[in-house]
């Protein structure tokens, strides 16, 4: 009798009891004709159908829902449990956090491989009836785990021949306190994301379904919840493509050349040790080898202090900047800042700085920092007055280099044409649930990044709130800086190069203890162009 039992393995158990499994059946309400009919004409724009059995509506986009999607609550448990078992890997990037499984198109666990065709047969058919779209036979399909702190963050779904969407959810009781809820936009008239109008809270063996638009702009809030695993299966179905809109533009920050600063402002705001000439071409040599150099203790210990004293300040105005597609945090509008922030603005944006930086990065920033051709001329110049002590040089070549003579600016260009260094930059307020996301129009150009952080004492990397540098079409990051405070970070970038700042989690609340006056953390962002 033991040797029986040994052979019956639990795998060879498994596979007896999954043959003898029937397919998933769905639920009534899928089968009821005037309930179809009902929900076909609530997503043609007629009235919205809610029905205890399932819901269509048309705001802000088209959606329905479907209770109790599995009308077995035995075959749900085992299809939940099938799901855990899976290997998950986690994923990270600007847009999420979570774990995700492999595809589930080629399991063949009996459960996952039922709802599957389940899917692909009877509830297409049903989706076909009601959208009026002819959906393809096959769907993408895997299963996610959120957990503590995973988010989704604002997106649209769209992708060539995605059609409509589904969420199956195999949740635990699930209020909406414990985040995780699908979170629907409302769009502008240029097909941008404007505000959440409505929130659906994970419910146990509900299934969710939209189409995918250009403005089916949703999101999974971050999981506040440190128990509850956030267990769903989800997909497209797909069919034919639909002419799509074109992309908005939106308007850049403005760009302004530097505004006539001497070297005196220098004095007044920046740690002696960085306007030594030495440590400047130190700098200027690490900076040119890694192309980014973070320079600590940069200003001035009492100015610095004065500065976190000032962003304190109660009056300050700050104005949400989206879209949610794109970015969520605050900046402070200028006019309502103190003299002081005032005063530092005008420093990031001073023609000294702009030299300083030129210093810093060998960038050519100023027109009295030489370019990279300008300095091998020079070089080769100076081989050639080795060779011959003599020299050749003209009376006048002389006496303008001793003059100093150099181009001058008139209204904003150079006098040999090429555009003047311009900059860009504002104030902007970090908290929970603040973030950018990568998108296209970024990587257009070549420009220096400079950020400035202020009140990040304490601030761990695991909030969130890092600025990422990754290569286009990538995840991995070529370059992370972190917050820290009194710190001025420097980053060149060229035009494959996108960034992100981190979504700032949950976890970041526990600092309100420490620093019960704040709310999160400043920095100053400036882009210098050449």
């Amino acid at each position: 009798m033991s040797t029986k039992r040994r052979r019956a393995s639990p795998v060879a158990a498994g596979k007896k009891r999954g043959k003898r499994e029937p397919p998933a059946e769905l639920c009534a309400a899928l089968r009821d004709a005037a309930l179809r009919e009902r929900a076909a004409a609530a997503w043609g724009g007629g009235e919205p159908l809610r029905h205890e059995a399932a819901a269509v509506e048309q705001a802000p986009f088209r959606h329905g829902v479907i209770p109790g999607f599995l009308a077995s609550p035995a075959s749900a448990e085992a299809l939940r449990d099938e799901l855990l078992s899976l290997s998950f890997h986690r994923r990270r990037n600007d847009l999420l956090s979570l774990r995700q499984s492999e595809e589930l198109g080629g399991r063949t666990e009996p459960h996952v491989a039922a709802l599957r065709h389940a899917l692909c047969e009877e509830f297409r058919g049903w989706l076909s009836a009601v959208t009026q779209i002819e959906l393809e036979p096959t769907i993408d399909i895997s299963c996610a785990k959120y957990e503590y702190t995973d988010v989704l963050l604002c997106h649209d779904d769209e992708l060539e021949g995605r059609r409509i969407a589904f969420i199956l959810y195999l949740v635990p009781p699930w209020e909406s306190s414990d985040g995780g809820t699908l979170d629907l936009y409302s769009s502008d008239e240029h097909f941008q994301p404007q505000h959440i109008v409505k929130s659906l809270v994970p419910s146990w063996n509900t299934l969710v379904f939209f189409e995918v638009s250009p403005v089916s702009f949703h999101q999974v809030s971050e999981v506040l919840s440190e128990e509850k695993c956030r267990l769903s299966v989800s997909g497209w179905f797909h069919g034919p493509p639909v002419l799509r809109p074109a992309r908005h533009v939106e308007a850049p920050l403005p760009r302004s050349p530097h505004i006539p600063y001497d070297h005196e402002i220098l004095y007044e705001w920046i740690n002696p040790v960085y306007l030594d000439m030495d440590s400047q071409a130190q700098i200027q040599e690490e900076f040119e080898e890694r192309s980014e150099i973070l320079l600590k203790d940069f200003l001035q210990k009492e100015k610095y202090q004065v500065l976190c004293e000032a962003l304190e300040n109660k009056d300050i105005q700050w104005s949400s900047r989206g879209p949610a597609n794109k970015r969520l945090y605050e900046a402070a509008e200028e006019d309502s800042l103190p003299d002081i922030l005032k005063k530092f603005l005008q420093f990031l944006r001073s023609e000294a700085l702009f030299l300083l930086l030129s210093n810093f990065t060998g960038l050519k920033l100023h027109f009295l920092a030489p370019s990279e051709e300008e300095e091998e001329e020079e070089e080769d110049a100076g081989e050639g007055r080795a060779a011959d002590s003599h020299g050749d040089s003209s009376p006048k070549a002389e006496q303008e280099e001793a003059d100093g003579d150099v181009p001058e600016t008139r209204g904003g260009e150079m006098q040999n044409g090429s555009g003047a260094p311009v900059c860009a930059g504002e104030l902007r307020l970090w908290t929970h649930g603040h973030y950018t996301l990568v998108h296209d129009a970024q990587a257009t150009e070549f420009a220096l990044d400079l950020l400035f952080f202020c009140g990040c004492e304490d601030w761990d990397p695991e909030y969130g709130g890092f600025t990422s540098y990754i290569a286009k079409g990538e995840d991995e990051e070529l370059l992370t800086v972190n917050p820290e405070d009194n710190c001025l970070a420097l980053v060149y970038r060229d035009k494959e190069t996108m960034k992100f700042v981190k979504y700032i989690n949950q976890r970041s609340s526990a600092r309100l203890k420490k620093h019960p006056n704040r709310r999160g953390f400043w920095d100053f962002s400036f882009v210098y162009y050449e």
